[in-house]
Parts: C-alpha cells; sequence; structure tokens
C-alpha cells in the first residue's frame, strides 16, 4: 500500500536536444546575468523583472509545453524543466511570469473558456502577462478548505467579500485566480460549494479591490494582503464549473509544489559556500557540502518524476506535497548548516558575496516552509494518502 502511494515514475534520460538547450540557456543566462549580483542572484524566483520575462518569451522559454495555438510551443515537460533548473541555478529575475507559466496557464487549458484561453495565454507566453494567487485567508494558514471569502450570486454575475492574505504580487499583477465559496449551504462540507474566478485586476484594483502592502523581514514588499468589498464579477469570470473549485485548486497545486524553485531556492548559497571552502575544505566541511549535494540530486529526480507525470496527465498530488516538504527542509537546513561552516557573519550590506548572500537567505528561510502550504498540512496531506489519518 505504501509503496504504491509513493510510486515515482522514473524520469526521462536525458537527449542531445536537452542537453543543446541547456548549452543555449546558460550562454544566455551568463549575457544577461553579467550585471546582476550574487545577493541579487540570490532572490532565485521572487525576483521581479518584465523585461527579462519578455526576453524569455522571445525565446519561447515561457509556456514551453503548452498548445501552439495559444502561442505555446509543444515542448516536451522535460525540455522545460531544463529552463527552469538553469533559471533558478543562476538566479535569474523570473519572478514576473513565474506564477502564470507554472499553474495558472495550466488551469486556464483545464478549466478556461475559449475566449479566456485565446486572450490571455499569447499574452503570458510572450512574457506580458503576470498572475498573482488568491487562495490564503487570514487565521486560516494553510488550510484552504477553511476560506471565508464568499461570492454571493448577483443579477449578472456575483458580489465578493472576504480578504486574501501573503498574495505574492497582487499590487502589480494582471490577473488573480480567486478561490472563494458560493454555496454557503455547504458548510457541513469543509471542500464542497467552492470556485475559482479570473479576476482582471486592472479592473478590480480601486473598484471593490484594495492592495495593502506587507513587507517581509528584509524591508522588501512582495507580499499583499487583499481586501474586497463588493467587488462585481460577471457571469463568464467563473474559472471552470461553478462548485469544483476544490477539485481544481488542489490540481493547481501540484504545479505549485513540485517544480526545482522547492529545493533551489537556497543554490546561490551553496555555490557560494562551495567556491569559499573549496581551496581548503576541512572535512567537516567536505562531508556537509556533499550531503546537501547529494540531497539537491535525489529530489532532482522525484521532481522531474513529478513533471513528467503532470505531462502525462496524472494527478500527483502527494508526490508533488512530498517534493515540497522534503525540498523545503533541505532549504531551510542549508542556510543553518553554511553558517556554521563558514567564518563569516551574516551582513545584508556586505561587498563580500558570501555573507551578503548569507545574509539574504538567514531572513529569507524561515518563509520556505510557509509559501505553497506548511509543513504541517503537507505532512498531513501525505499521511492521509498513505492511509495513516
Amino acid at each position: 500500500m505504501l509503496q504504491q502511494a509513493l510510486d515515482f515514475t522514473a524520469p526521462p534520460p536525458p537527449s542531445a536536444g536537452t542537453e543543446n538547450l541547456r548549452a543555449e540557456v546558460r550562454d544566455f543566462l551568463a549575457s544577461e546575468l553579467a550585471e546582476r549580483t550574487s545577493q541579487q542572484r540570490a532572490a532565485s524566483w521572487s525576483g521581479r523583472d518584465r523585461a527579462f520575462s519578455r526576453k524569455m518569451g522571445e525565446r519561447g522559454w515561457i509556456g514551453m509545453t503548452w498548445p501552439k495555438r495559444y502561442g505555446g510551443h509543444e515542448r516536451s515537460a522535460l525540455e522545460r524543466y531544463v529552463v527552469l533548473e538553469e533559471m533558478l541555478a543562476a538566479g535569474a529575475p523570473v519572478g514576473f511570469h513565474w506564477v502564470a507559466d507554472r499553474q495558472s496557464g495550466p488551469n486556464l487549458l483545464r478549466y478556461g473558456t475559449e475566449e479566456q484561453r485565446e486572450s490571455i495565454l499569447p499574452r503570458i507566453v510572450a512574457g506580458e502577462c503576470s498572475f498573482c494567487i488568491g487562495m490564503s485567508e487570514p487565521d486560516s494558514g494553510s488550510d484552504l478548505a477553511a476560506v471565508r471569502t464568499r461570492a454571493q450570486r448577483v443579477q449578472g454575475g456575483w458580489l465578493v467579500n472576504g480578504t486574501k492574505v501573503w498574495t505574492s504580487g497582487a499590487h502589480e499583477a494582471d490577473y488573480m485566480i480567486l478561490f472563494c465559496r458560493t454555496d454557503t449551504k455547504s458548510d457541513a462540507d469543509r471542500h464542497a460549494g467552492a470556485s475559482q474566478f479570473l479576476v482582471d485586476l486592472d479592473k478590480a484594483r480601486g473598484h471593490g479591490m484594495t492592495v495593502r502592502p506587507i513587507i517581509d523581514m528584509r524591508g522588501d514588499h512582495h507580499f499583499n494582503e487583499v481586501a474586497i468589498e463588493d467587488l462585481f464579477l460577471p457571469d463568464d469570470a467563473v474559472l471552470g464549473r461553478e462548485g469544483e473549485g476544490w477539485k481544481q485548486v488542489t490540481g493547481e497545486l501540484a504545479f505549485e509544489r513540485s517544480g526545482p524553485d522547492r529545493f533551489l531556492s537556497a543554490f546561490t548559497l551553496l555555490a557560494e559556500a562551495v567556491q569559499a571552502l573549496a581551496p581548503d575544505a576541512s572535512e567537516r566541511a567536505a562531508i556537509a557540502l556533499g550531503r546537501l549535494t547529494s540531497h539537491i540530486m535525489v529530489l532532482r529526480r522525484l521532481s522531474r518524476s513529478v513533471a513528467g507525470m503532470l505531462q502525462a496527465g496524472d494527478d500527483p498530488a502527494l508526490q508533488a506535497a512530498l517534493v515540497k516538504d522534503l525540498g523545503n527542509v533541505l532549504e531551510q537546513e542549508t542556510a543553518e548548516v553554511i553558517r556554521l561552516l563558514v567564518d563569516v557573519e551574516p551582513e545584508d550590506d556586505a561587498t563580500e558575496d558570501l555573507p551578503a548572500v548569507l545574509a539574504h537567505l538567514v531572513m529569507a528561510a524561515p518563509s520556505f516552509s510557509l509559501r505553497g502550504g506548511t509543513r504541517e498540512i503537507l505532512r498531513g496531506m501525505i499521511a492521509r494518502g498513505l492511509g495513516l489519518r
């Protein structure tokens, strides 16, 4: 039973095509990121740069697996994976298009209307369209079934009231996929009566939606609190089928939780530590760095397996939760292990690369096991999938 529940299919081996693509991406990044500091690279996929996203779109590196009729390129999941991991390993500022490419676009492909697909997907592929995720709420943590934002049916559409929190990019994104309750009679079943809506943020902000910044420990603004008061959404804003929001949102989370972004957020720090310690690394340092590297290799194989399962149309929600949980443990451990290995203190304003990158990761690491679902929620999912609760 346990073996079947945790089955990971073997990912396809690298091909000449994927390795040529990898070399092409590395050449592109060597030029484009030449002026970026190590601390800027440490921001990984949270760094947002519209111009960089447009350049990726011009290269055909967004929407890589999507149908050509929507602007996609119909390439393989493994080719897309190559681009993702090279971008993350190099610390490229991919945050502007990241959510749209990773999950919102695939969600539209599965559940969107033809009009929604034709209007939005080509803009994502071009690196011109950004999405944010309207899931988390105050006082509910990662328990999406506790959603209290409600959409009430009115003439011609819906009236929405509620609050979303930790909404990355809501202050500048073009669209939000909003998860809320549409059936107040389904309170007895926490997973019933929910729906998803496609919200045009240019129309919503200031017209029933107020976006307030949440400044993180580093003083950066990427989180937001989104207050929604009598926001009108037309009938055609419903994404998928009314009342099937829980099924849709859990499927979306498989895209969010399984990628290399869930174990490469601290990769810049590991690379800097290897460079600093390699000339005369002690046995203790060599063992610690080797252990971290071996864990990345295992997680990479598991993550590539999930990518193949998604391409095959499977629903690897359990496997994705496992990859994210293990990946977050590794990312947080990386910051702590390296802090003990190197003879430097974290210093945000340091001119040297290692203390500056270390300062960034020490402050960012607590969020790794929160974003995309806390480890308590993930482990509860895994336990249920294994029949242990």
